[in-house]
């Protein structure tokens, strides 16, 4: 284990640019490393849709955007030269603050190139591939226990010798706007007796619960638990939540699409439970310490939550954990074990520790 408490860092860099559920378990990396640099200058480089929830972390000094998407549309239209312009901007503004170190996250070439490209003296990739470890000045592994939630994090802090790398706790911050937009949502909705967020989307369809059965649950959580369902999502999900809400037959408010996103984390940290499959709302849940059932298949990045009130749901077949690659042929047969009856009883659980 490194001993840094030595080093001199004044200006120090954390590179990953998305998705949601990966910030929130790097979380944490923050309030080590402001411990170990009280005075450091720490700045996070992200994409535009994931920048709102880095904003308000109280020991961020800094969120630098980097658009990805935008420089991706320029490529694609043979617009090179305001390509390269967005990117001299971007290698002017990271060269701006001199930085003495950069952690890579994401291990990627294109966070990599990101990397060199801001010029840090000392850059350490975790898990670098794709040709990005040539690009840093110090590799490491994704190491530690795969059970443990934020697991590679967890030894990157350790590894890095940062302080209370076993006090490792998720934080997601809003600002006083997003709890005051949380507020007026339950106020309107009638939810201040109690209400569960559902969280059933993600970009992967193996990673998916069934429409069906989120109707029913959505009816046995008001009969048998008294708590009103709750809907969130993206705007790419709308039409899959209109499909649930028909179902339910009206047992359940669709909030998908009409919140951002540290407004559905507002949401998530009044909520009273949270049942959500393996997306980034799922993992605020556990980080805002609200009480959590968690539903897992074609992935399992954790089984064990650190939390007492977090709990994951996961019935492995030989085939798991199959990622981007089912070989089930749309069966989903690890999301079909899951069944309403064992995730109502785990929710009744949580709810009363």
């Amino acid at each position: 284990m490194a001993d840094r408490s030595a080093q001199v860092v004044k200006s120090l860099l954390i590179v990953r640019l998305s998705a949601i559920g990966d910030i929130v378990f790097a979380s944490p990396l923050i309030a080590a490393l402001r411990q170990q640099w009280p005075e450091a200058h720490i700045a996070w480089l992200v994409q535009p849709e994931c920048a709102a929830l880095l904003d308000q972390h109280p020991d961020l000094d800094t969120v630098i955007v980097c658009p990805l998407r935008h420089w991706q549309r320029l490529w694609r239209a043979h617009r090179y030269a305001e390509l390269w312009a967005s990117v001299r901007t971007l290698r002017a503004n990271l060269r701006h603050y001199d930085f003495d170190l950069a952690l890579d996250l994401q291990g990627l070439l294109k966070s990599g190139l990101l990397t060199w490209l801001s010029g840090a003296r000392e850059r350490i990739g975790l898990g670098s591939r794709e040709g990005s470890q040539w690009l840093m000045t110090r590799r490491l592994p994704r190491g530690g226990d795969v059970r443990l939630i934020g697991s590679e994090y967890r030894f990157l802090a350790a590894t890095l010798g940062l302080p209370n790398a076993d006090d490792f706790k998720m934080a997601v911050y809003y600002s006083a706007a997003d709890a005051l937009a949380a507020d007026l949502v339950i106020a309107r909705e009638s939810l201040a007796n109690g209400y569960a967020v559902l969280c059933p989307f993600t970009t992967r369809p193996q990673k998916h619960w069934f429409e069906d059965r989120w109707a029913h649950l959505a009816q046995r959580l008001r009969a048998e638990l008294g708590l009103i369902p709750v809907l969130l999502g993206g705007p790419s999900d709308g039409d899959a939540a209109r499909r649930i809400v028909a179902a339910a037959d009206e047992h359940l408010i669709n909030l998908v699409g009409q919140t951002s996103l540290t407004e559905a984390a507002a949401l998530i940290d009044r909520a009273a439970l949270l049942i959500g499959v393996d997306t980034g709302l799922s993992h605020m849940g556990i980080a805002c310490e609200t009480p959590s059932v968690l539903l897992f298949g074609a992935t399992c990045p954790y089984l064990e939550t650190t939390r007492a009130n977090a709990r994951v749901l996961y019935q492995p077949r030989p085939c798991s954990p199959c990622k981007r690659h089912p070989t089930c042929n749309g069966r989903f047969d690890c999301m079909q074990a899951l069944i309403v009856e064992d995730i109502l009883h785990q929710a009744d659980a949580v709810l009363r520790l």
